[in-house]
């Protein structure tokens, strides 16, 4: 028996693949999306969403104002020396966990018909003509279009032999780290707090909980033995407001959530014809502003297309340079202005001097913030 071509293959389940499913089954379209986890599941995540995709979210079926989600309006930035800046967010945001909102996405992407395949990693992708053939599991499953959304690092990044993994131990890389806590920050407030080679962000999410995550130089975990405990005491601690936080927070995880050999090296958006989003299309900077909305814009961008391609309408090639040229005008500065960010942030006396004079210069500050928040969509 000859095996069903799907309109639209998805690698990754995370917010990027499961809303762009939602939005292709909505309008009709047959497709399967491929998750090596099962659901529910934790990922390393700063789980502060930006307001640009609350009603995107909405319309796709998620709840979001039924809830009681935290809405959040301000920002507190510390420098390592513990110069605090705070400022009242423009645009703002919600806290919700990973846990709950990619699970809510993926029940509601089962019952439009997407065929949601979880505990299943992708072992290779091919292209021939015009049709994908993707070996997952034991069986093979072949569709017009594929889409990779599978985040900061894969093994398909090197399946595919994309450039960004290339001499990947001699880059410089980076150590994710997440815990759940109760503590008792204002609901409505996110916190950065800068330390030596790193920045921990925390603010509150479902269920009472509050998400703790901080990106790190994997540098201050060597130098600590490997060990995240006495990184935390010896480098993170040094921050008088993390050192608050570590002392008195209870922490709900015992052992913390991690993803570790982060690079933030340039990918692009199309690789062998596979269509990327999110952290596969570019490994977003946390000082980007918001990674989860940027990786959901970019299927609310690319789900038009796909439907205008697997209709005839636009020919492979307008469907690839009409995405690319979506998403570079899109995301290209934001993404830039989150790693020229990142490259003050974590830097001691760059970092002191660099609050110190933000908090006398409100108007620049405000219009760095606007840099790292997109537009509704």
């Amino acid at each position: 028996m000859e095996t069903k071509v799907f309109d639209c293959a998805i690698i990754g389940g995370g917010l990027a693949g499961l809303t762009l499913s939602i939005q292709l089954a909505n309008a009709g379209h047959s497709v399967v999306l491929f998750e090596k986890e099962k659901y529910p599941f934790h990922k390393v995540c700063g789980e502060y969403i930006s307001m640009e995709s609350y009603n995107f979210l909405e319309r796709l079926g998620v709840p979001l104002s039924s809830m009681g989600l935290p809405m959040i309006t301000e920002v507190g930035i510390s420098s390592p020396n513990g110069n605090m800046l705070k400022r009242k967010l423009d645009l703002g945001g919600f806290g919700i966990s990973r846990y709950t909102l990619d699970s809510t996405l993926a029940k509601i992407a089962t019952a439009k018909g997407v065929l949601v395949l979880e505990e299943t990693k992708v072992a290779d992708v091919s292209f021939v003509g015009t049709i994908f053939t993707i070996n997952a599991g034991k069986e093979t499953y072949r569709a017009r279009v594929a889409c990779g959304a599978f985040g900061k690092k894969s093994s398909l990044d090197r399946i595919l032999q994309r450039p960004s993994v290339n001499g990947h131990e001699k880059k410089k890389n980076y150590l994710a780290v997440k815990y759940h806590v109760t503590t008792d920050l204002p609901a409505n407030r996110i916190e950065l707090h800068n330390f030596k080679n790193g920045y921990c962000g925390i603010s509150k999410v479902d269920s009472d909980k509050y998400c703790l995550c901080y990106l790190t130089d994997s540098e201050n975990l060597k130098e600590n033995g490997n060990s995240i405990k006495e990184m935390e005491k010896n480098v993170l601690m040094q921050n008088p407001f993390l050192k608050k936080y570590f002392s008195e927070a209870v922490f709900l995880n015992e052992q913390p959530y991690t993803i570790s050999q982060i690079t933030f090296d340039k990918k692009s958006c199309i690789d062998k014809h596979i269509l990327m989003l999110g952290d596969s299309a570019a490994t977003i900077a946390p000082l980007c502003g918001n990674g989860m909305s940027m990786a959901m814009h970019a299927g609310y961008l690319l789900s038009p297309l796909i439907q205008q391609y697997v209709k005839g309408n636009i020919s492979r090639e307008q469907l690839e340079g009409d995405y690319t040229k979506l998403w570079n005008d899109m995301f290209a500065t934001r993404v830039k202005t989150g790693k020229y960010l990142q490259s003050l942030f974590g830097k001691e006396i760059l970092t002191n001097a660099t609050i110190g004079l933000l908090k006398h210069t409100p108007v620049i500050t405000d219009k760095l913030i606007k840099l790292t928040h997109g537009e509704v969509f």
